[in-house]
């Protein structure tokens, strides 16, 4: 019963439909545009905006809508210890926290970038990327940053409190579970506010609901951070 319990409350995928744009209409618009197009151009695309405005989710989104479509795609972020050499078949290089990445991890990234752009054989492949800073800022070595800022850059921001509620409302709702109001002041006042973690919150609340078969409130909130 436990295992049925968690596989009822697992997350749910990043798309680009369920991202909420308030604010970054224009870079949500030009991934659908891309990431949908057979014909997409090969010019690189690169996301910046402070931690929680939402860069992973739209990186991950657009993987997955590769994948829809059967397309594979490489992907390296900050925890790609041992990143695997460049694949011809990818369609696409995806690169997240750019900002993070190792020496042998942006010697990887700008090969990857290389062999993307002017590959053996078809033609090249799209590049997108995220960091927290815009590229011209980034302490990366020369050849990749300079890559990086050469094509479509978009900066992110973060959710007003009003969208941020929305988005755990609407989380919590495809989650099957309910938000009260009360509920909500709690997790955006004595929380971290930046999105990704409340929705790291809201999961580890949804498992934790369904391991003790209760309602998330305020003393379900309590009872999980005393022993969890």
């Amino acid at each position: 019963m436990k295992q049925l319990a968690l596989d009822i409350g697992l997350a749910p995928v990043p798309t680009l439909a369920n991202f909420v744009p308030a604010g970054n209409e224009a870079a949500l618009e030009h991934l659908k545009l891309w990431a949908g197009s057979p014909t997409r151009s090969p010019v690189p695309t690169c996301l910046w905006g402070a931690s929680g405005s939402g860069k992973t989710h739209l990186l991950l989104a657009v993987r997955e809508a590769f994948r829809e479509h059967g397309a594979r795609v490489g992907w390296m972020d900050a925890g790609t210890l041992n990143p695997p050499d460049y694949d011809e078949q990818w369609e696409a290089v995806i690169l997240d926290d750019c900002h993070l990445y190792t020496a042998s991890q942006q010697a990887m990234a700008f090969n990857w970038f290389v062999h993307a752009q002017t590959p053996s054989q078809g033609s090249a492949r799209w590049v997108l990327a995220a960091a927290t800073l815009p590229p011209s800022d980034l302490q990366l070595r020369e050849d990749l940053r300079t890559r990086l800022g050469w094509g479509h850059v978009f900066q992110l921001h973060a959710l007003g409190e009003t969208e941020r509620r929305a988005v755990l409302r609407r989380a919590a709702d495809e989650r099957g579970v309910f938000l009260s109001d009360e509920v909500m002041d709690f997790m955006l006042n004595r929380f971290s506010r930046d999105l990704s973690s409340l929705m790291l919150l809201l999961d580890q609340l949804d498992a934790y609901a369904l391991r003790t078969q209760r309602a998330i409130t305020i003393p379900l909130i309590r009872s999980m951070l005393e022993n969890e």
